[in-house]
């Protein structure tokens, strides 16, 4: 990348937003840039819902050198009044000189009346430097923005020939440990965790963050429409996180109460013998968890996808092949090979001799 031109500061806008992912709820990720005279006089990153955002905390470090400046932002300024007063008023205020937005804001509140504003006090402003990049980092909140739905994150890691575990039941380990150090930062990133009642019973995991320097615990959520889950299960120790059960109206009253006393929040979500899982994203979004990892079994995943309700799939490959039949997905299957789930936007990865494959579910059978 050249120095000195727009996209070399908005690559630095977008490395603080990047730091920032997991630690905004349900709020983007936005970094911000300001340069004066070829040095950077201020920046800052939007850390948590509810305090400052990038712009002002970029604009406080500039002092009177905002004046006349450029301020290069990861996303469009907002214009309207919510927790925090609008960026694009602060920045007319603060009289800059020329705005350089990467990614227009999909919030129905914004979608480009901050840069009309802007405009219309006389400032310039540049949009559409480094854009793929800002919304990626922002794919969770470009969906939940708009439609309310959590973003999901199908993760799984399996051998070759596509199996999550020997014939027996065992899984540890598939992946090497620079895999499953990726896969506890995506944890981090993530406000949910979700997995089916058959990896409790099977694993008894306890699904938090283990990273060398602490990091955020999701939200534990379980698929369990029985409410088969044991007393002794480690998920139900909230004092660790909170933990969310999802289950039909077919379950006990009685063992709903049991963990609802134990602080267990139970969500009941279908009819059926299964949790109506369309139904389960509509409610855990109504919490705000605007993005859920999915660590499930191939049943559940399997069940996610053929709902159509992955958004991206992350799939970690082991070079073993250890044959049986425990599958990273287990559904009855697509009729034609034109109706198959593909991936788009690939990214590959390689994580010492672990391969990591990642990209946007697109459906072809709905």
């Amino acid at each position: 990348m050249n120095l000195l031109n727009d996209e070399f500061y908005m690559s630095l806008a977008l490395d603080m937003a990047e730091r920032a992912q997991g630690q905004t709820e349900i709020n983007p990720v936005v970094g911000c840039v300001v340069v004066k005279d070829g040095r950077v006089v201020g920046m800052g990153a939007h850390l948590k819902r509810g305090t400052g955002h990038a712009e002002v905390h970029a604009l406080n470090m500039a002092g009177d050198e905002a004046e006349g400046a450029t301020a290069y932002v990861t996303l469009e300024p907002c214009s309207h009044y919510g927790k925090t007063p609008p960026c694009s008023d602060r920045l007319i205020k603060e009289k800059v000189k020329r705005v350089v937005v990467a990614a227009v804001d999909p919030n129905p509140q914004v979608a480009g009346s901050g840069i009309e504003r802007l405009r219309s006090h006389g400032i310039e402003v540049v949009t559409g430097v480094l854009a793929k990049r800002s919304e990626r980092l922002n794919e969770t909140f470009n969906k939940y923005i708009t439609t309310q739905l959590p973003f999901v994150t199908l993760k799984t890691a399996s051998t070759l020939d596509g199996r999550l575990a020997s014939h027996t039941g065992d899984s540890k380990w598939i992946s090497n440990a620079a895999a499953r150090e990726r896969v506890h930062g995506m944890r981090h990133r993530h406000q949910g965790i979700m997995v089916g009642i058959g990896t409790v019973l099977a694993d008894d995991p306890e699904l938090t963050t283990r990273t060398e320097v602490p990091g955020l615990h999701p939200v534990r959520i379980v698929i369990d429409s029985t409410l088969r889950i044991p007393d002794a299960a480690r998920l139900l120790d909230i004092s660790v996180a909170p933990t969310i059960i999802v289950t039909t109206v077919s379950a006990s009253k009685e063992r709903i109460s049991q963990l609802e006393a134990r602080g267990v929040r139970v969500i009941v979500s279908g009819e059926g013998q299964h949790v109506d899982l369309k139904q389960a994203m509509t409610l855990l979004g109504k919490l705000e968890i605007s993005s859920i990892l999915l660590e499930g079994g191939g049943q559940l995943n399997g069940a996610m996808l053929e709902a159509g309700l992955v958004d991206r799939i992350t799939l970690f490959f082991a070079p073993k092949l250890i044959g049986g039949h425990i599958s990273t997905f287990t559904f009855d299957g697509f009729d034609k090979m034109n109706q198959a789930v593909t991936l788009d936007e690939l990214e590959v990865e390689t994580l010492d001799d672990n391969v990591c494959i990642s990209g946007l579910a697109r459906y072809h059978h709905q």
